[in-house]
């Protein structure tokens, strides 16, 4: 195969990613706007918590109301080692998503244990205790206060705090967490994802490791929200718990469902859907946000539990049907 041919079949498989690349690293060389590039960036930040997410309920079937508790620990991980420890942006931020990642191994390995709605509210609690104690521990956090002066990120003395260079920061990361994820979902790990969100014990009789690969994709939505919480903290330079509430969780899962669940880039579209849509209802009525955002939650959780005893009663008949023949022969 010659590397034209190659080339060709490239861009040929990946003409959706490197379009919407394109199309969002061009955007700063034509929209000088602030505010509209702020939104955008807080959009790419936005995908890469939604894109854990996807990887943990659309392909593992994992529910997850806790993932603003991770953004939490990776913006306050952060904040405190910029400004009270002294530490650089850029192993602060490192070093947060390493605590995410621990914190989340050790919750996992317990929670995940459960399933459906038991995990839904065990990973509820996480979120409640990890806002709780951003509140409480007034020492470390300032509670309610928040945490001001966060520095920004800056390359070889290059400030990446303007809009247009943290667009292009935050967008290049959530772009190589987006083909990290597609690449992950088209491999081994994803196939056995997705036999773990049809069947637990189908997936253990296939030789998969359940337990391994539950809290595995569990830290790395873990490790995603947290590297996104610490750049919404370097861009913003301020951090309150309010930000991280159980609110906020429902918001990113409710994005997700929206997108799609089956692929990975139904994250992307929940994201423009959940950043987006609040912003065309403040132009209405700001009042209009929770109410449009609670109707869509509640349709989404009718569609779903129709959609999951459907599901059931379908492999429950397939069951039947292999152990018919099981019997006959």
């Amino acid at each position: 195969m010659s590397a034209l041919t190659r080339l060709t079949e490239y861009l040929r498989r990946h003409a959706v990613f490197l379009g919407v690349g394109v199309v969002v690293m061009t955007i700063p060389a034509y929209l000088g706007d602030t505010y509209y590039l702020s939104i955008l960036a807080f959009m790419a930040t936005r995908l890469m918590m939604a894109l854990g997410l996807s990887l943990l309920l659309g392909q593992a079937g994992q529910i997850s109301l806790g993932q603003a508790a991770f953004v939490g620990i990776g913006a306050y991980g952060a904040a405190i080692l910029t400004t009270k420890v002294g530490l650089d942006p850029w192993s602060s931020m490192i070093l947060a998503a390493f605590i995410s990642a621990a914190i989340a191994g050790l919750v996992g390995m317990p929670t995940l244990r459960l399933s459906g709605y038991y995990l839904a509210m065990a990973t509820l609690g996480v979120n409640e205790i990890v806002y709780i104690l951003l509140v409480q521990l007034k020492s470390l956090t300032n509670g309610t206060d928040g945490i001001t002066g966060i520095p920004t990120l800056s390359v070889g003395g290059l400030d990446l705090g303007g809009p247009k260079a943290y667009h292009l920061l935050a967008w290049g990361l959530a772009l190589l967490m987006l083909r990290f994820s597609l690449n992950l979902t088209r491999g081994r790990v994803g196939r056995s994802l997705r036999a773990l969100h049809r069947s637990e014990t189908a997936a253990q009789s296939l030789g998969v490791n359940t337990s391994y690969r539950k809290v595995q994709v569990f830290v790395l939505a873990a490790v995603f929200a947290s590297i996104a919480g610490s750049l919404d903290a370097y861009y913003m330079h301020y951090i309150s718990p309010e930000s991280y509430n159980v609110t906020f969780s429902v918001i990113l899962i409710t994005g997700v469902i929206v997108g799609g669940l089956r692929t990975v880039w139904g994250a992307l579209w929940g994201t423009v859907v959940i950043v987006l849509l609040p912003e065309l209802l403040k132009r209405l009525n700001d009042d209009l946000t929770n109410l449009v955002f609670g109707l869509l939650l509640i349709f989404i959780m009718v569609f779903w539990h129709g959609r999951s005893k459907r599901m059931t009663a379908g492999a429950q008949e397939q069951g039947v049907r292999v152990w018919r023949r099981l019997w006959r022969s």
